[in-house]
């Protein structure tokens, strides 16, 4: 992820962020206050091209520390695949995985999916996978699977949790990256 491209106080917001939990994970209340002023004015000085990708970029910031109700919030409002790509997320950490299936049907084949598969192949390619994992190593993008993958990990059916927290760190880089290059 290329930093550069963001202000420095939202650099700092992704760079700091805890791991990514494959379930709700714990809001960080040290940055609440931080998350609740970002708008467009602290996402980028350049002007807004697209105010829902604004708002999909902070329904992200959101979820990236674990706060699941202010993200969904948002994102439930977003009638964009995009929108529903970060509403599939969202519930998939729920953990509501029938939901989080329900959203990424309506999210289709994102444009984001592409370059995620080819960082979702290269970590896999290092890993030794299982057969809940399997699918990291083949094309194209599976949400469907990383959904059985992540209740896998709940269930205790799956010993790559790591290679799944990195994989979902890699999908919300490059769904955001997607969202602020459309944003701005």
């Amino acid at each position: 992820m290329n930093f550069d491209a963001y202000p420095s106080e939202i650099a700092e917001l992704i760079q700091s962020a805890p791991i990514c939990p494959l379930g709700p994970g714990s809001p960080d209340h040290s940055v609440y206050d931080r998350l609740q002023s970002i708008d467009s004015r602290s996402l980028s000085e350049k002007p807004v091209k697209d105010r829902e990708m604004v708002r999909a970029c902070i329904s992200g910031l959101w979820l990236l520390w674990n706060y699941l109700d202010q993200s969904h919030t948002i994102s439930q409002d977003l009638p964009s695949s995009t929108g529903s790509y970060w509403h599939g997320i969202m519930h998939r950490r729920e953990p509501d995985y029938g939901n989080a299936k329900y959203w990424f049907r309506r999210t289709g084949d994102h444009p984001a999916m592409e370059a995620l598969v080819e960082q979702a192949n290269q970590l896999a390619s290092e890993a030794k996978l299982d057969s809940a994992t399997q699918f990291l190593a083949e094309r194209p993008w599976a949400p469907y699977a990383m959904v059985d993958a992540c209740e896998a990990v709940a269930r205790n059916r799956c010993a790559n949790k790591e290679l799944l927290q990195r994989i979902a760190r890699a999908e919300w880089e490059t769904l955001f990256e997607y969202c602020y290059s459309r944003a701005f």
